[in-house]
């Protein structure tokens, strides 16, 4: 079964940006841990089954992660996609969906993991900024890499532009990520990912431009 699972926390912007993505999926289900997300009401609006498993209900991480597992089994997903899930997953759950767990995470892995991305590229001085769509596993925004956008970071960015820049990226690459996956053109190998018949352009970005 090709289900797709969709975790959130907030606005649910990624999760728009998949629903509206064209890849064949048999079902798709939205789950948050935030009763109150905005991406709750919006995937209702395309007619998305949603659930929700308030972490709050719960005394700790685990007990939590138990919970979600079970909504999450009961909807036999081919693939868990995390798109502003502000939640740190314990090792346990992790462990569980090995493989079939993906991130949408804004800079270029394996640089500037966590949080506060943009803020931290601008302070650092980078040319090229950008976000990753990866497999996550046991180190946070450490996981095998299965496509990556970059752009340049102009002299007048501020962290909301850059930002807003980088998102647009990021609606691009993730439902791409995730076509492949459906249409089991992503192979593991170790922390490598390797793509069946990509569309490679060749095109190099630089920031600043050559002459």
């Amino acid at each position: 079964m090709k289900s797709l699972v969709i975790l959130i926390s907030g606005r649910g912007s990624n999760m728009q940006a998949l629903l509206e993505a064209d890849f064949q999926t048999d079902r798709i289900t939205v789950i948050s841990n935030n009763p109150h997300a905005e991406g709750l009401t919006l995937a209702k609006k395309y007619g998305i089954p949603t659930i929700v498993v308030d972490h709050r209900d719960f005394p700790d991480r685990e007990t939590f992660d138990i919970a979600l597992a079970e909504q999450i089994d009961a909807c036999q997903p081919k693939l868990i996609a995390l798109a502003g899930f502000m939640r740190i997953l314990s090792e346990c759950f992790v462990q569980r969906y090995l493989g079939r767990l993906m991130n949408i995470h804004p800079a270029l892995l394996p640089a500037f993991p966590g949080l506060k991305t943009h803020a931290r590229a601008l302070q650092e001085g980078v040319k090229i900024h950008g976000c990753t769509v990866h497999f996550v596993t046991l180190q946070l925004d450490h996981g095998p890499i299965v496509i990556q956008a970059a752009i340049p970071v102009l002299s007048n960015d501020t962290e909301v532009s850059l930002a807003t820049r980088v998102l647009q990226q990021e609606h691009r690459i993730y439902p791409q990520a995730v076509r492949w996956f459906m249409e089991d053109r992503v192979i593991l190998r170790g922390n490598h990912v390797e793509i069946i018949n990509p569309s490679n352009s060749g095109t190099v970005l630089y920031s600043p431009g050559l002459p």
